[in-house]
């Protein structure tokens, strides 16, 4: 990806310094539970958005040398600027407003509007403060752990949270949210992939508008394919527990989140989304 010579974001907080490092068992995640539940939701759900609930980072500090996350910090700005440039065009030509979210890059535990949240949760979005957490050490494990390298990888991990809040903009994670109220744990998990889906297909629109400006290499769109179908709930799933439960299922399939990105790219419509949900 030819990102270097790219704007960088004003909403990019640098908050490795700041943070705590913490080991890779359990998910810090309390706070959160303890909000949703007197909202009468899912703890589990659209409060915190993690595109992997399941991942166990396993070691206590980063393994990324200092000069590479620099490196990265540096190019998910260049990213985050990117996907602004695209949903502020995206609502301009439907005439609403697109207010910017804030991305923080922290290292361990990070605090939040939506609770305290570990490395162990991934990448996720909170609605309440309309912010993305990304811990750098989820790129490491994107490519050791779920094999599924390259800088465009990256990128769509970070253009699938904006995703996520290019619907809360647009109210959709609140109907959700009360739609998912109503009803059973399964038809609810149900919704959630709906959701989870949409923000991979937003993140193909980004990846259209990226393609247009000629900032892909050869090679770039594949990887971003290869790092959907890596994270379907199916083969993480499998990989963790070694039994697959389409019931419990939040994110879909591989298959799912491989062709909804695509849908998102090749159609580099916010309509051909919004209108598979």
């Amino acid at each position: 990806m030819r990102w270097q010579s790219g704007r960088r974001s004003t909403n990019l907080n640098d908050a490795r310094r700041t943070s705590k490092a913490v080991g890779g068992g359990g998910l810090a995640l309390l706070g959160v539970g303890v909000i949703v539940a007197l909202l009468g939701g899912d703890p589990t759900a659209f409060f915190v958005e993690g595109i992997n609930r399941t991942i166990q980072t396993r070691t206590e500090r980063s393994e990324i040398p200092q000069a590479e996350q620099d490196k990265l910090v540096d190019f998910v700005s260049v990213v985050l600027a990117g996907t602004e440039d695209t949903w502020n065009r995206k609502f301009q030509a439907i005439g609403r407003d697109y207010a910017e979210p804030q991305l923080v890059v922290f290292s361990g535990t990070v605090g939040t509007q939506c609770g305290n949240a570990s490395r162990a949760l991934g990448p996720f979005y909170c609605p309440l403060d309309q912010t993305i957490y990304l811990d750098l050490e989820f790129f490491n494990e994107l490519s050791t752990r779920f094999g599924a390298p390259g800088d465009f990888a990256q990128a769509y991990v970070v253009a699938h949270e904006v995703g996520h809040h290019v619907q809360q903009v647009l109210g959709i994670l609140d109907q959700a949210d009360r739609a998912k109220s109503r009803m059973s744990r399964i038809k609810a998990n149900a919704i959630s992939v709906q959701v989870e889906l949409m923000a991979d297909c937003l993140a193909g629109v980004w990846g259209h508008e990226t393609q247009s400006k000629n900032l892909l290499e050869d090679g770039d769109v594949e990887e971003a394919l290869l790092a959907a179908s890596k994270i379907g709930d199916d083969a993480l799933q499998k990989q963790t527990q070694g039994a697959v439960v389409p019931d419990s299922f939040t994110h879909g399939t591989s298959d799912q989140r491989y062709a909804a990105f695509k849908k998102g790219f090749e159609s580099g419509e916010l309509e051909a989304c919004i209108q598979s949900k």
